[in-house]
């Protein structure tokens, strides 16, 4: 029988180059994102299911993976809701409600976070999305004024800016001003987070393909449905800077004016939109929301929001919240390698009899000389063999010959033929 060796689907394996390269990113976003003084701090990979479906999550709740408890045996008959107690974390902004909520005694006032790691989510596997990736996420915490909104913004916008990625426009929206659109359409609060799915889709499917889906939807009044039709057709084209619309909340559109001039003033040459079809998905947003797009990516690259109503639900202090996540998945996708990588000089030793001690003593040498030196035993092929290690890295060679460890290495250049 053969033994199977690719990854489950939705996961993959990363090769050395890869590693390295994000590797690099990561660290270019943390120090970054340190400078700008937020303080690194981590979560555990599983949560108690009830706070990951507290219906804060939005549509990541549908795709938990969730985890047996321990001990049940194989025929033992269980109801499907007491299998599981625990959850693979699909996001890293719940798990810091409950984790600010747990330590907030021992924390600042205003708290400024940053959080990298892995989240899983169950989702259908095509091409760009998997079902682990990588989140880094900031957030300022215990502040309720548009300064955190402000700090996110331009953090990030600097961050993407340190990448090599330019050309990146910041589009903003406010929940308050989406609700206050639907309640003045006729929407029933009830069906707002169904109409606000429609027009999330308005960048992909277009205001016929939004007012499409909104008349199909059960329980909404055609005369509602028209409204909404009407105001989606008025929104511009997507990702454009659309006027305010009438009736909008006084202190929502002054803070998306506020947080807009902030941001360009601050970050030379950021382009900052208003952009009434944004909606963000998650169902914690209370206020303003945020999101990146860049030319180079057909989604966006960053997204966030302000989510003040999180932390007190989950158990904590009611706490004003706010938060912004890079999509590094796509991020990884548009960098260029050129720019991040710093170049190294890599020298393969080919051996064939050198003792370990040998080998040992003219790597320390080449080490100390600032070389990264990988020792690998001399293959049949000399020509294929310096073929591959360039393709695996190498910039130069160097043969040992006998077991003299203080002879001269001619350390020769691998270029390509």
């Amino acid at each position: 029988m053969k033994v199977e060796a690719t990854p489950p689907r939705g996961f993959r394996d990363l090769l050395p180059a890869d590693v390295a390269l994000r590797a690099e990113v990561l660290r270019a976003i943390t120090r970054a994102y340190a400078t700008a003084g937020f303080q690194q701090v981590e979560t555990p990979a599983v949560e108690s299911l009830h706070r990951l479906q507290s219906d804060s999550g939005g549509e990541n709740e549908k795709m938990l993976f969730r985890i047996l408890r321990r001990g049940l045996e194989e025929d033992q008959p269980v109801l499907p809701h007491d299998a599981c107690d625990l959850g693979l974390r699909y996001d890293l902004t719940v798990p810091l409600a409950r984790y600010y909520a747990n330590n907030r005694a021992q924390l600042p006032t205003m708290f400024r976070s940053l959080q990298i790691g892995p989240v899983w989510r169950a989702e259908r596997p095509q091409k760009g999305r998997f079902r682990q990736f990588v989140q880094c996420d900031i957030d300022v915490l215990g502040e309720a004024s548009v300064l955190a909104e402000v700090e996110l913004c331009v953090a990030t916008l600097r961050v993407l800016g340190e990448l090599g990625l330019t050309g990146c426009v910041l589009r903003v929206n406010d929940r308050r001003i989406l609700t206050g659109m639907l309640a003045a359409a006729g929407v029933p609060e009830q069906l707002h987070g169904r109409v606000l799915v429609a027009v999330d889709k308005f960048d992909k499917v277009g205001a016929e393909g939004v007012a499409a889906e909104v008349r199909g939807l059960a329980g909404l009044e055609p005369a509602a449905a028209e409204a909404v039709a009407a105001l989606v057709a008025g929104f511009g084209a997507p990702g454009s800077d659309a006027p305010m619309p009438a009736g909008a909340p006084e202190d929502a559109a002054e803070g998306i004016a506020t947080i807009s001039d902030a941001v360009r003033r601050l970050v030379p040459g950021a382009q900052v939109v208003f952009d009434p079809s944004l909606v963000r998905g998650m169902g914690y947003y209370t206020g303003a929301i945020f999101e990146v797009a860049h030319p180079a990516s057909r989604s966006s690259i960053a997204g966030g929001g302000r989510y003040d109503g999180l932390i007190g639900k989950l158990g904590g202090v009611a706490t004003p919240a706010c938060g912004f996540s890079l999509g590094f998945e796509r991020i990884m996708e548009i960098v260029d390698p050129d720019v991040l990588l710093p170049q190294q000089r890599v020298v393969a030793l080919l051996h064939r009899d050198a003792s370990p001690v040998t080998l040992g003593l003219l790597q320390q040498r080449l080490v100390t000389e600032g070389w990264t030196v990988r020792a690998v035993r001399r293959g049949r092929n000399p020509r294929r063999q310096l073929e591959e290690l360039r393709a695996q890295g190498a910039t130069h060679h160097a043969s040992v010959d006998g077991d003299d460890p203080d002879r001269e290495l001619d350390v020769r250049e691998l270029t390509a033929d």
